[in-house]
């Protein structure tokens, strides 16, 4: 168990593995009791240096479990014809439960029409219209994978959530909208009232100062500020952006959108970057894997 009393940091890595740890243990189960293995695929589009890291990590994450994984690559010039038609044929194939498309993907492809081909059933990123709407409405469905690792994350730590502001930065489909959904749901963690921001938000820092947990998810390197934060918040950093380093060997540093050294001093709780929320993604990935092998979500 991690001791919460003792660190102001929130340890997505450890999390992580301790949840490794327990799908393993379930997967050790399912096959000692001859039942499926869970079947992860993803379709990787260009050499995208992100990109490639992610889905690397992915793969190696479903070793890690004991998960069968798939690979499936093409070139930049693939044709949108041709990713739907792989598309269709991993939303037939009963080995598969569920897979992802890595994103970005090329500008002559449509992410949004990629993301409606992909059957909702096998939507284990949680993109799919009817996930989404799903989750409006507080229905069982597979949820984006960064916010469910992000409350994932509030879950463990026994955060306290019910009556809270939250306020998050950002009003992507990917993490900002589904994250303000799950926050106000009634559920645990949950019951907040949210305010969502983003680029024209008038008085963004007036209305972070009121705020209790702040979600900071908007791709800008150490934006959120010291003079932002109220004393005693929980700082949640989505943020991953690549900054050239001179003393890395990989020559980029991964940076968040908050400046650590300066918000942690005023902080209860907040994440770093790397070791964050970014592990959380991944594991949360495996999470809707299991439960689609499990038929769990959609019998």
């Amino acid at each position: 168990m991690i001791d919460i009393n003792a660190y102001k940091l929130i340890d997505g890595k450890a999390v992580a593995a301790q949840i490794k740890k327990e799908l393993a243990e379930e997967v050790a189960q399912m096959k000692e009791a001859g039942r499926k293995i869970p079947y992860l695929a993803a379709i990787l589009v260009g050499h995208d240096g992100g990109s490639e890291t992610y889905v690397a990590n992915k793969m190696s994450a479903c070793d890690e479990v004991g998960f069968q994984s798939g690979l499936i690559r093409y070139e930049n010039d693939v044709t949108e014809e041709e990713l739907l038609r792989q598309i269709a044929a991993l939303n037939k194939d009963e080995t598969v439960d569920g897979f992802i498309v890595q994103l970005p993907l090329p500008d002559h492809i449509s992410a949004q029409k990629i993301i409606e081909a992909i059957d909702y059933r096998k939507d284990i990123d949680g993109f799919h219209p009817i996930n989404v709407g799903r989750l409006a409405l507080g229905l069982p469905c597979f949820k984006a994978a960064t916010p469910a690792g992000i409350m994932e994350l509030l879950k463990r730590y026994k955060i306290e959530t019910k009556g809270k502001h939250c306020v998050i930065i950002g009003r992507s489909n990917i993490v900002g909208k589904p994250l303000a959904m799950m926050m106000m749901q009634k559920t645990v963690p949950g019951n907040c009232t949210v305010t969502v921001c983003h680029s024209r938000t008038a008085n963004l820092t007036e209305i972070c100062q009121e705020a209790d947990i702040i979600v900071a998810a908007l791709g800008s390197p150490k934006f959120l500020k010291a003079d932002m934060v109220k004393e005693g918040a929980v700082v949640i950093d989505v943020g991953t952006t690549r900054l050239p380093s001179s003393v890395t060997k990989s020559g980029y540093k991964l940076t968040g959108d908050v400046a650590f050294n300066e918000v942690a001093p005023k902080c209860e709780y907040i994440t770093p970057v790397p070791g964050g929320v970014g592990p959380m993604t991944i594991v949360s990935l495996l999470s809707n894997t299991l439960l689609a092998a499990k038929k769990e979500i959609y019998p």
